[in-house]
């Protein structure tokens, strides 16, 4: 299994030391039957105090050998299942991080939340404490099996007679349960997601007063996940009912049967008393077993759910090394060569068509084109989040494909139209295209993004903690703190999907004048929103439902190109909306 091979048996020698734990405690509690054999035969049969003395003290001996074995087993344990969990929940982010952005665009990514946060709490509980019992108790229910052959093999019979008779049902429910154990974990994750999303756009929510909706559709949600659960615990309920009931009755049987032998002189209160103490030990044992088992079979599908993530392949590994590299000094020429392009999602729709253009280094180039023109989609080329089905990107002369993902995009700085900001502090943020970057250099960042004044104004400048998604500073702010990362990022290639559409006119103006010292001495492409971006650009490329129309100047398409002429005239206009 690969839960044993890859993330436990890393700490074999925890294992070990649990295991011994483990065996040491199940052998003393084992040994307590005998224990009560000497009391009872020995200690207070011979009515003498000194036997009865040395007996108690036997017994104490074996419960201060027992509480320190459990210490130590409890704790090592419990280690293991803390490590384990911390190990596959760093492996699981590791994976997620690196598969390729289509797969998001498959799956929710709430759903995979849930596996990640409550499929890994259900393994940590289950291995460091449900193994553990069902160990205990699988050691305690063969131990005390032997004992009983030993104290009384007539007796003995008549439990192990019952035996088939409780595995039978344990079998039957078990499978059932595990299967109910999957779907139940499937349907929390559809609770979390329905809340995640929720709570997510809860402005929206609340704007357009759709809380009554929203709590009918979640209360069918909880209650569907509540029925699957419902029937999972019945299934368990049932499976401890009917284990502990013919277990416990082979018990009570056995009790009938000894005492009609101990009154006839067969065997003593002391081998009886021993044999009622395994007994009861193998009774409880398998109810233990019985009830622990619902547990695993819960592990056993959370496990499947976190290992179907770790198992998923990515389309393009971002950390996989290509076959050639760039200088290090890279000089930013692209060229787009007969390139085509289809989303996995979507094969029947072309989204770019036989697209051909250079762009030379230092060149600033707006790309401008209704919606679903391919404009976005070029920069996930560029990024190399998809790869072609068709013809070839060359970044100074290298076909993108040829180069490792984190070589190629070492290149690029993106300034996205709706910034991405992450928990942390303001210098957190700057500083995350440059983890290594010291504080004078993001002050500088800052600076040339027209972003230090407002930074410093902040309660504590600079280490003012941001709440999701920056969540307090206003559209024009963080705009201009993406600038400053992009600034810091210090790359030969910008991509800015323009960061003013949909900002007011004095934030707009601002983050214009961050965009001189952004630019310069940089290759940029522009998804043009403002007709400010598109006069100053070098070329402007019209594109039409993935087609390459014209590129030229904004006065050369203005007289040449109706469509471009229409888009300046509904989405270009100065200080009209953006599209």
């Amino acid at each position: 299994m690969i839960l044993a091979r890859d993330f436990i048996l890393p700490y074999r020698k925890a294992v070990a030391g649990a295991m011994t734990a483990l065996v040491i405690t199940a052998g003393i509690t084992l040994s307590l039957g005998q224990g009560l054999r000497i009391l009872v035969d020995q200690g207070l049969a011979t009515q003498s105090p000194d036997m009865l003395a040395r007996a108690i003290g036997l017994f104490f001996v074996l419960v201060l050998g027992l509480a320190v074995g459990s210490f130590a087993r409890f704790y090592l344990v419990s280690w293991i299942g803390e490590r384990v969990v911390a190990d596959i929940r760093k492996q699981v982010f590791n994976h997620l991080i690196n598969l390729h952005p289509g797969f998001y665009e498959q799956n929710r990514s709430l759903e995979i939340q849930s596996r990640f946060t409550a499929d890994t709490t259900v393994l940590q509980s289950v291995i460091g404490s449900t193994v553990s019992i069902a160990l205990r108790n699988v050691l305690m229910l063969f131990g005390g099996v032997v004992l009983l052959f030993v104290t009384n093999p007539k007796l003995a019979s008549v439990i192990i007679f019952g035996f088939p008779v409780v595995i039978v049902p344990i079998l039957f429910y078990g499978r059932r349960v595990r299967k109910l154990s999957r779907l139940s974990q499937d349907r929390v994750a559809d609770v979390g997601s329905y809340v995640g999303e929720n709570l997510a756009q809860i402005k929206t929510v609340q704007a357009f007063n759709h809380q009554p909706t929203d709590r009918e559709r979640f209360a069918a949600v909880a209650e569907n996940a509540f029925a699957i659960a419902r029937d999972r615990i019945r299934q368990r309920a049932w499976l401890m009912t009917i284990a502990i009931t013919l277990v416990m009755g082979a018990v009570g049987i056995v009790i009938w049967i000894g005492g009609l032998d101990v009154i006839a002189g067969r065997i003593s209160p002391g081998e009886l008393a021993a044999f009622v103490f395994y007994s009861l030990l193998v009774g409880v044992s398998a109810g233990a077993l019985s009830e622990v088992i619902g547990e695993l079979q819960r592990a056993a599908g959370a496990a499947a759910r976190i290992f179907e993530l770790l198992q998923t392949t990515t389309e393009i590994d971002p950390e996989a090394t290509g076959e050639r590299t760039l200088p290090d000094r890279v000089r930013g020429d692209i060229e787009f060569r007969n390139v085509s392009f289809r989303y996995p999602t979507r094969t029947d729709v072309a989204v770019i068509q036989d697209l051909s253009v250079n762009i030379h280094a230092g060149e600033t180039v707006a790309l401008v084109g209704p919606s679903g023109a391919g404009k976005s989609t070029l920069f996930d080329l560029l990024l190399r989040f998809y790869d072609l089905q068709q013809g070839q990107i060359l970044v100074d002369g290298i076909d993108s494909r040829q180069l490792g993902p984190a070589e190629l995009r070492r290149c690029f700085a993106l300034v996205p139209q709706t910034p991405a900001l992450f928990h942390g502090t303001i210098a957190d943020n700057i500083r995350y295209a440059r983890p290594d970057a010291s504080l004078e250099q993001v002050r500088a960042a800052a600076r040339t993004a027209h972003a230090h004044d407002f930074i410093q104004a902040l309660p504590q400048g600079y280490d003012t903690p941001l709440g999701d998604t920056g969540l307090g500073l206003s559209g024009g702010q963080k705009q201009r703190l993406a600038i400053a990362r992009a600034l810091l990022a210090d790359a030969p290639i910008l991509l800015l999907d323009e960061a003013t559409s949909a900002l007011d006119a004095e934030s707009e103006h601002l983050v214009q004048q961050a965009m001189p010292g952004l630019m310069a001495g940089r290759t940029t492409l522009v998804i043009a929103h403002r007709l400010a971006t598109v006069r100053h650009a070098d070329r402007i490329l019209v594109l039409d439902q993935g087609r390459l129309l014209d590129h030229g100047s904004h006065d050369e398409l203005l007289d040449r190109n109706p469509l471009y002429a229409r888009l300046a005239e509904l989405q270009f206009r100065a200080g009209g909306p953006s599209g």
